[in-house]
């Protein structure tokens, strides 16, 4: 039996314990794991976006040990530790970190991670991923990569046919860029998180709203967007901690 092909796009994913560089995985990984319907979950790590990050990659391995899963990784840099599509093979879980998306696909395309991710997604592997392993998915969508100033990334790897917007609440650029995007049709119908926020994809349908925290406001929280051009006009749509209503 083919299982559901999902994706769960965010701006989130772990949270701090409290302790000076320790994290925990937060509401939006935890869903990941769930989603994933294994008694113990491999989880593949794929940190390209920030270089394969020593320090990045260790805080991840720390953050998963207490979560009843098996931890693998999948680095690059400076060159593959195994075959692409070796390791996205065996993987529940694929969860993408943050960094450069620009730098990202480029490498993943070098490499053949873009079919190998494309392979995975269709067996039924759950991707997942931060900012850039949330861009990732999609068309592509507003990114700091090249600098300061926020510029679009339009060659995503396009499994979910949307635009994407990350950090909506918490940079300033981020929402004023993706209506403008949208307003010229560089990307088409896009959809955008607040920090700790997902969107859980089933199919290329967006079916729910996931969020790190315990119980946020439905009403100020942070949520997710939706932005899209009608007759002309941007419109953006609050999507709140939940079932996306049909």
């Amino acid at each position: 039996m083919t299982r559901p092909r999902h994706i769960l796009a965010s701006s989130g994913g772990f949270v701090s314990t409290g302790l000076w560089g320790v994290m925990k995985p937060g509401g939006i990984m935890l869903r990941a794991l769930e989603l994933s319907g294994a008694t113990r979950p491999r989880v593949l790590l794929v940190l390209t976006a920030s270089g394969d990050d020593h320090q990045y990659l260790s805080t991840m391995y720390s953050a998963l040990a207490d979560s009843g899963c098996d931890v693998d990784h999948l680095a690059l840099f400076t060159q593959p530790n195994r075959r692409p599509k070796d390791a996205l093979a065996k993987a529940d879980v694929v969860w993408v970190g943050g960094g450069s998306v620009a730098n990202l696909l480029a490498l993943w395309r070098l490499h053949g991670v873009d079919e190998a991710m494309s392979d995975a997604w269709e067996r039924g592997a759950v991707l997942g991923g931060v900012s850039a392993g949330s861009i990732c998915w999609h068309v592509g969508g507003p990114t700091d990569s090249f600098g300061v100033d926020l510029q679009v990334i339009d060659n995503g790897l396009a499994l979910l046919p949307y635009g994407n917007g990350v950090h909506y609440d918490s940079e300033e650029q981020r929402r004023p860029l993706l209506h403008r995007l949208v307003a010229d049709g560089s990307l088409p119908l896009s959809y955008a998180t607040d920090d700790r926020i997902g969107i859980l994809y089933e199919g290329t349908e967006p079916i729910e709203i996931v969020c790190d925290l315990d119980a946020p406001d439905p009403k100020i929280g942070p949520a997710a967007y939706l932005v899209e051009s009608v007759g002309g006009t941007v419109i953006e749509s609050r999507l709140a901690v939940g079932p996306v209503s049909s």
